[in-house]
């Protein structure tokens, strides 16, 4: 070992970074010891790659993954600034995503018990939804955060100076749409459309076209959309007892605005289209 060749334990110390994570992060090519001794195996490292260590601490304790923290300092090396503020842009926007949902959990635990547990507003009723002409944007991710990114797409898309110019309105609540067959934490495949009036001009990946009319059985939830689960169960529960299936994808429409309400005061209209057994 030479002057310059710093120990794994005392590497670890100076980086506050574990020695398991150290290696870890050896095996990764994210911070690759200078030398190693190939009798015992040891890791060695140089100063000049303290600093290197310092920033993968500090990128990960902001919650980067490791794939992100690869890039970000891939591309801060380059020179590549484009590459590191779209990182950052991309872990703000999660990190307000994930602020508004332990806000709306803190909200949700005041609650009294009889108010965490009857959350539907209203009874399941049966009824024909009409044909509707909507604007909509389909991808894939989690739920809260890909259904807030299409809705303020497709916004941003509807209320542009050439839209407004050709008097587009919306006509009804903006709506999701899931297409998946189960539950799915982050690759779900959801469909945001808001019903409009007016001749519109849409971006890429965006389209108009007529959703058909279909028979839903359909409830109002109040309450946080955390507690949505709850209102789900009653209306499957109240399916299964009159005999219907499902005959389409489930349909959740936001009759509130969650800037302007308060979680507790939210309402949202749960519609599943459904044939009779």
């Amino acid at each position: 070992m030479t002057i310059d060749q710093i120990p794994i334990t005392r590497f670890s110390i100076i980086t506050r970074i574990t020695p398991k994570a150290l290696r870890y992060y050896d095996q990764l090519g994210l911070l690759v010891p200078a030398a190693k001794d190939t009798l015992n195996g040891y890791r060695y490292y140089t100063a000049d790659q303290m600093e290197r260590g310092v920033r993968i601490k500090t990128l990960c304790s902001l919650g980067l993954s490791l794939e992100e923290v690869a890039r970000y300092i891939d591309a801060e090396a380059k020179g590549d600034m484009n590459v590191v503020q779209a990182l950052i842009e991309m872990h703000l926007r999660r990190t307000r995503g994930e602020i508004n949902r332990l806000q709306r959990i803190e909200v949700l635990l005041k609650q009294s018990d009889r108010e965490l547990i009857k959350m539907a507003l209203s009874e399941p009723v049966i009824k024909d939804v009409p044909a509707l002409r909507v604007v909509s944007k389909r991808d894939r991710g989690s739920y809260g955060e890909t259904i807030g990114r299409l809705i303020g797409e497709l916004c941003e898309t509807l209320f542009r100076p050439d839209n407004q110019k050709n008097l587009v309105k919306m006509s009804g609540p903006v709506m999701a749409i899931y297409h998946d067959q189960e539950y799915k934490e982050k690759d779900a495949d959801i469909e945001v459309a808001i019903p409009i009036t007016g001749r519109i001009e849409v971006d890429e990946g965006m389209e108009v076209k007529n959703l058909p009319p279909v028979r839903v059985l359909a409830v109002v939830h109040k309450g946080s959309y955390e507690t949505l689960h709850l209102t789900y169960k009653d209306l499957y529960e109240y399916m299964m007892k009159n005999a219907m299936e499902f005959a389409g994808p489930g349909r959740e429409l936001y009759l509130s605005d969650p800037c302007k309400t308060a979680p507790e005061e939210l309402l949202t209209e749960i519609q599943v289209p459904i044939k009779m057994g």
